[in-house]
């Protein structure tokens, strides 16, 4: 089979169920495992993401309200290259429905299909909210490469490890109060964090203190920040890469609640590269719980974890 993924999550899986030989083409963020980026790209951004976190957020705004006003010049913030679609003569394509905003959607893909001439590939949406929606996703896969039984292998391998780190967090956490946690999934203006984001605090031993499990990412204003006044502040802005993260860091200092804040003055405030862990729907979303615990508890789990660091706070 010929298969292209227009979602980084998707790639991981293909990956994970040895299948990259079959993989042709790849969206622009899929760059994990590293062999893939030498694939050609099938989707880039239109909006500008090297600009500031406010402006990121101003512009996927503009083109969501166009959408909701059903203006004729409306447009996906992603683009399909129909053309290199056609060279790569598909059998399948991973996408997804969960975000618009995230990755290249369903109907981006239904549109770009639209335009091309003698092309019917078989379109497989990923739709994650929850953790167990994402073991589905991976069934799913699996089973659109024939490749079933190992997919439910690697879930199996998935949740078990997500039990280990659970029960080693657990006692740790009956010596002690839990400790409550917010995380940041944007940081001009601050988002909290949903969909499978509270479960991995759950399995890290901690308490998440703001957005629900299985529903969409929250807006919160600092005056909600201020109050709910976290012991564990974790910083994972969508997309963004540790370094990236890092740049950011003064949009928050320099506000008049950072210092008030618990999570600072106690130093308990750190970056994450959610860009690979964290927002991402895939196999390392059992890493991002193992960082999380991590950053928790200290040495007092046996686990090395990478990707994440301090924020030096005073």
């Amino acid at each position: 089979m010929r298969v292209v993924s227009l979602l980084a999550s998707a790639t991981e899986i293909i990956a994970e169920l040895d299948c990259l030989d079959q993989l042709v083409g790849r969206s622009h963020e899929c760059d994990y495992p590293t062999q893939v980026r030498q694939l050609p790209l099938v989707s880039h951004a239109v909006i500008d993401t090297q600009t500031s976190s406010e402006q990121i957020d101003a512009q996927v705004k503009q083109h969501a309200q166009a959408r909701n006003n059903n203006a004729l010049n409306a447009l996906s913030i992603y683009t399909i290259d129909t053309y290199q679609l056609q060279l790569l003569q598909p059998d399948i394509i991973f996408t997804q429905t969960q975000c618009e905003v995230c990755a290249v959607s369903e109907q981006d893909v239904a549109i770009a299909l639209e335009q091309t001439i003698g092309l019917s590939p078989r379109i497989v949406s990923l739709a994650p909210y929850r953790l167990q929606d994402v073991w589905e996703d991976v069934f799913r896969v699996g089973r659109a490469l024939e490749k079933l039984p190992q997919a439910q292998e690697l879930v199996q391998r998935y949740q078990q490890r997500l039990q280990q780190l659970q029960e080693q967090t657990t006692v740790l956490a009956i010596q002690q109060n839990k400790p409550r946690v917010l995380i940041l999934e944007w940081l001009d203006p601050l988002m909290g964090a949903g969909n499978w984001t509270p479960e991995l605090i759950t399995y890290a031993g901690g308490e998440n203190i703001y957005g629900e499990n299985g529903e969409r990412s929250p807006w919160l204003t600092w005056e909600q920040l201020a109050e709910l006044n976290p012991d564990f502040l974790l910083l994972a802005p969508c997309g963004f890469s540790l370094e990236r993260t890092l740049q950011d860091i003064p949009i928050l200092t320099k506000h008049p609640h950072w210092s008030a804040l618990k999570a600072v003055r106690n130093g308990h405030v750190y970056a994450i590269d959610g860009n690979y862990y964290l927002n991402r729907s895939g196999p390392r979303l059992v890493e991002s719980a193992e960082i999380i615990a991590h950053i928790l508890w200290g040495e007092r789990l046996s686990i090395t974890t990478t990707g994440w660091q301090p924020i030096v706070t005073s």
